[in-house]
């Protein structure tokens, strides 16, 4: 039986491919992959990378690909952050708190995503000013409805050297807080680990920029007309789908976060608080880590979700990958092609989330004698 069921799924497989080829065929439709290598003559408005018109489709999928990359991993970041302070207020002790949380949560979870994008689009981000008129703080930072203005950075010889001091900090603070955790469960004493490491990531690349004699410099944006030239500028297409995602997304990982807590043995509450634990130490300490195991298996579903939602930049005009791919199908009829490559990327990058989470939910789990 089991080879018949797989002999059907082989022959299916093949129906479909046979009947793809005849259609493509019929419709004059050349197949493969060799089409990446041309021009692609489209514009794209928002890249990260150096990126012209006179590029390749191979390439300009690429920077699609990288501004899908760009905003789910912020997105993940603030939503993990927002997600988890609405799902502690969630079981606060302060009716009000409580029920500004559940009033969040209940709002943000049952409205589309889509409509979400579009008010944050087409209300909030419109109503801003005109470039003239625009909101200012401090030295160069312009708001309106073109996007968020503010300085760009132009690196200058031996700046270079300032990301390297931020990664020796980096791993310098790693190789501190994994020396304090040996000494604390050897000793009990503690060590400021996490000041301190901060204190080395920040402060080693601030104080080789000061040895260097700042080795960059600032380009201001400056209104000319009726916009702004120079800076750099953040789009409000970007922050329609950032803000969105990182609302839409916060709602649910705030319920894994509540059923988390809840989940956690009541005993463990009265033991800490019978050795005089203050309740944000109690929190942060007995009952969160706790709640990891509730909490990184339905939030490894949010996580994956967040990065398939954001294919709805196409509605309001973001150039990800989904927006890149159906502007090149536009252009080339490689509807199939496209597709594929579509399914893969998401496919890849979803598989690369669960199996970090999953590694980090082995890592939290108890273990039996």
């Amino acid at each position: 039986m089991q080879f018949l069921v797989m002999g059907g799924i082989l022959w299916f497989c093949h129906l479909l491919f046979v009947n793809t080829q005849a259609n493509l065929s019929a419709r004059n439709i050349a197949s493969g992959f060799g089409f990446l290598a041309y021009e692609a003559g489209m514009p794209i408005s928002d890249a990260l990378l150096p990126y012209t018109p006179a590029d390749s489709y191979g390439y300009a999928f690429f920077i699609g690909v990288v501004n899908t990359l760009y905003v789910s991993a912020i997105s993940i970041v603030l939503a993990t952050l927002i997600g988890v302070m609405v799902g502690v207020a969630r079981v606060s002790s302060n009716w009000l708190v409580a029920k500004l949380a559940e009033i969040y949560v209940e709002v943000l979870r049952n409205i589309p995503l889509l409509l979400i994008l579009f008010f944050t689009y087409g209300v909030v981000l419109a109503a801003l000013p005109a470039p003239r008129q625009s909101l200012h703080w401090g030295t160069g930072l312009f708001l309106n409805n073109r996007g968020i203005y503010f300085p760009r950075l132009i690196p200058e010889t031996g700046f270079f050297m300032i990301p390297v001091a931020f990664v020796l900090g980096l791993i310098a603070a790693v190789i501190l807080h994994r020396k304090a955790v040996d000494l604390r469960r050897k000793t009990g004493r503690a060590l400021p680990s996490i000041r301190i490491g901060l204190a080395l990531a920040l402060g080693l690349p601030l104080l080789t920029s000061l040895l260097l004699g700042m080795p960059a410099e600032l380009n201001m944006p400056v209104l000319q007309g009726f916009n702004f030239a120079g800076g750099a500028v953040i789009r409000p297409e970007f922050c329609a789908l950032l803000i969105g995602l990182v609302l839409y997304t916060a709602a649910f990982i705030a319920e894994n976060v509540r059923s988390g807590i809840q989940s956690v043995p009541r005993g463990q509450l009265d033991a800490a608080q019978a050795l005089g634990l203050p309740n944000g130490l109690i929190m942060r300490r007995v009952v969160l880590p706790q709640a990891l195991r509730v909490t990184i298996p339905a939030t490894t579903n949010d996580y994956a979700s967040l990065v398939k939602n954001s294919s709805l930049a196409v509605a309001i005009g973001y150039p990800d990958m989904v927006s890149v791919g159906g502007t090149i199908i536009g252009q080339n009829d490689q509807a199939i092609e496209i597709i594929v490559m579509w399914m893969a990327v998401y496919l890849f990058i979803n598989l690369i989330i669960s199996l970090a989470m999953n590694g980090l939910n082995a890592r939290v789990q108890l273990i039996g004698r």
